[in-house]
């Protein structure tokens, strides 16, 4: 089970073999069947953070502050088949990474301290969180 550090993945999938699954708001995973001719498209760690857990499995946005979602997803061997996916991951700018100006208010105020994909790739890496739960530790004092 694991989260994209990235900023956004897209997925060709098996079509034939299929095993991705992701988590719903009860935690529990569920299959995604292949849909021939589609591609999957997954937001990454760098689109979102895990701010206060409204419910299980559901990531609030780090870019978005707080506006998009993420959830938890795994592959599962269900046959002894060769499974074969192909995914283009957008990692993340070399720049500081932080909401979008009007995506911050007296509403929605700033909820993470700005951080580089690179920074967080190395604290994510540090911590061994994988799912997620690294970016809580880029929370706000405030939040």
């Amino acid at each position: 089970m694991h989260t994209d550090s990235g900023f956004l993945t897209i997925l060709q999938d098996d079509e034939g073999v299929g095993g991705l699954e992701v988590m719903n708001k009860s935690g529990d995973f569920v299959p995604v069947d292949p849909w021939p001719g589609t591609l999957l498209v997954n937001l990454g760690d760098m689109a979102t953070v895990r701010l206060k857990p409204l419910f299980l499995g559901i990531f609030l946005g780090v870019w978005s502050n707080g506006r998009f979602c993420n959830v938890k997803h795994r592959v599962q061997c269900k046959d002894a088949n060769t499974r074969v996916s192909i995914a283009s991951f957008l990692l993340g700018p070399e720049e500081i990474l932080e909401p979008l100006p009007e995506l911050v208010d007296d509403d929605h105020p700033r909820v993470f301290v700005p951080t580089t994909y690179e920074d967080y790739r190395k604290l994510r890496f540090s911590t061994k969180l994988h799912a997620g739960e690294a970016l809580a530790l880029l929370h706000t004092p405030s939040s």
